[in-house]
């Protein structure tokens, strides 16, 4: 499997990367729908939520963990802020690598569409 998630991480395109440990990675949407909009994304391998096996419930909790972190270090994390992650097409998932996405910078209603 090779999507454009792959390629940031490999370096092979450019992207702003804000966070990195040995679990995940996370950049700056390039298309923002907030003032602060950063995708968190996995090192495995899992094209959507679903193909998460239930004995690796982790990685989930380490996206999550990791946006909460990243809200914290950046000071928001008082004001709030939002954290979504899409599932196959009628979900709006339109990378087929799992991924959570951090929204914030507004309150929410004032960002647009969902995510």
């Amino acid at each position: 499997m090779s999507t454009i998630f792959h390629k940031i991480q490999r370096r092979e395109i450019p992207a702003e990367i804000v966070y990195e440990d040995e679990h995940l990675f996370a950049f700056k949407d390039i298309a923002p729908q907030a003032p602060v909009h950063v995708l968190f994304v996995p090192k495995q391998d899992f094209a959507t939520l679903n193909d998460v096996p239930d004995n690796q419930p982790e990685i989930v909790g380490r996206l999550a963990l990791a946006a909460a972190k990243y809200a914290k270090a950046q000071g928001f994390d008082e004001d709030g802020y939002r954290i979504v992650m899409n599932c196959n097409g009628d979900g709006g998932q339109t990378v087929f690598q799992i991924h959570l996405h951090l929204l914030a910078g507004a309150p929410l209603g004032r960002f647009g569409t969902p995510v």
